[in-house]
């Protein structure tokens, strides 16, 4: 079992009794123990998360660890990156919302990620992003409707569209700890420097990947009601109570001024999905034009800093 006060504890952050996330370059992943000591991994960060993550789970729960299951909040591409490397080594089920299934099964590729929503770099850059499925058919269970969660007693799932169909969170009703996902972040996420800086801001889900702005102010007031004490959210460092109230109820009331872009792809114009993936993806034509020109520029400052932060976790894990 880990030693929280060694060195080794730098390469994750408590969240709460029992629970444990690591940041890896720009998405956390999540570390769940119950108390007969078994555990579930949620969200599976990049491709090259993989060997973090067992490193990390040797220095929690011993070596030769493995989860009872994995559960993703969602299929974008920096919450499954390791999930079928993860999932095949370990020979665990892995769970998503049924809304989710399309991406995770070859089936269904996520509408294009929008470059044009602004604030910053990571946005500029997100035509780079990758939104096609990946297939773990011969891993993935969907989770059922009725909010359990398997391999987690203590805990339910919300729905939480809006920035992907399937999008859950986590909850754990008996002291009030919330594993949002992407429904809500803690950065400003489209912003280079502040994913870098990790510059605490309750902020809307990420702009440039949500397809649905209802449905996303929908989760968010959801999860307002929840009235949560710690979240720990996909993006950004946790927060608690009463920051984290203030922050929601803030968010909330300003929703359509902050967290909604003043121009976007599906600003005006949803994307439609059902079980079967999307069904009606705007053209996009709207959109102003230019944005692949400044970001091929800004790809240079991107590949510098994201070096620079992989070299950080490398040395780290040395």
């Amino acid at each position: 079992m880990s030693n929280e006060n060694s060195p080794a504890s730098s390469l994750y952050f408590k969240v709460a009794p029992g629970v444990w996330g690591m940041k890896d370059m720009i998405v956390n992943y999540y570390f769940i123990q119950n108390s007969d000591k078994s555990w579930v991994l949620v969200d599976t960060g990049l491709s090259t998360s993989a060997p973090k993550i067992k490193k990390v789970a040797a220095k929690l729960f011993g070596e030769n660890t493995k989860p009872t299951c994995i559960v993703l909040t969602h299929g974008h591409f920096d919450h499954v990156g390791s999930v079928d490397k993860l999932a095949d080594e370990w020979h665990v089920p892995v769970y998503a919302h049924y809304l989710e299934l399309p991406y995770l099964t070859g089936h269904a590729s996520y509408p294009p990620p929008d470059p044009t929503v602004g604030g910053g770099m990571m946005s500029a850059l997100a035509f780079l992003y990758p939104n096609e499925p990946i297939d773990i058919s011969n891993h993935l269970l969907a989770l059922e409707d009725n909010d359990k969660i398997p391999g987690l007693p203590d805990w339910t799932f919300i729905h939480t569209p809006g920035h992907a169909p399937g999008h859950i969170s986590l909850y754990r009703k008996s002291d009030g700890v919330l594993i949002a996902g992407d429904a809500f972040v803690t950065t400003q996420q489209e912003s280079l420097l502040s994913v870098i800086l990790q510059s605490k801001q309750i902020s809307g889900p990420p702009k440039y990947f949500t397809y649905d702005w209802e449905q996303a102010e929908i989760s968010i007031n959801t999860l307002v009601n929840l009235q949560p004490k710690i979240a720990a959210t996909g993006h950004g460092r946790p927060i608690s109570e009463p920051e984290l109230r203030e922050g929601l109820e803030l968010l909330l009331k300003r929703f359509q001024q902050v967290a909604i872009p003043e121009q976007g792809r599906y600003v005006d114009d949803p994307a439609v999905a059902d079980a079967s993936g999307f069904i009606y993806v705007p053209s996009g034509r709207k959109s102003r034009a230019g944005w692949a020109w400044i970001a091929a520029g800004a790809a240079l400052g991107l590949s510098g800093a994201l070096y620079f932060m992989y070299a950080r976790h490398k040395r780290s894990l040395a």
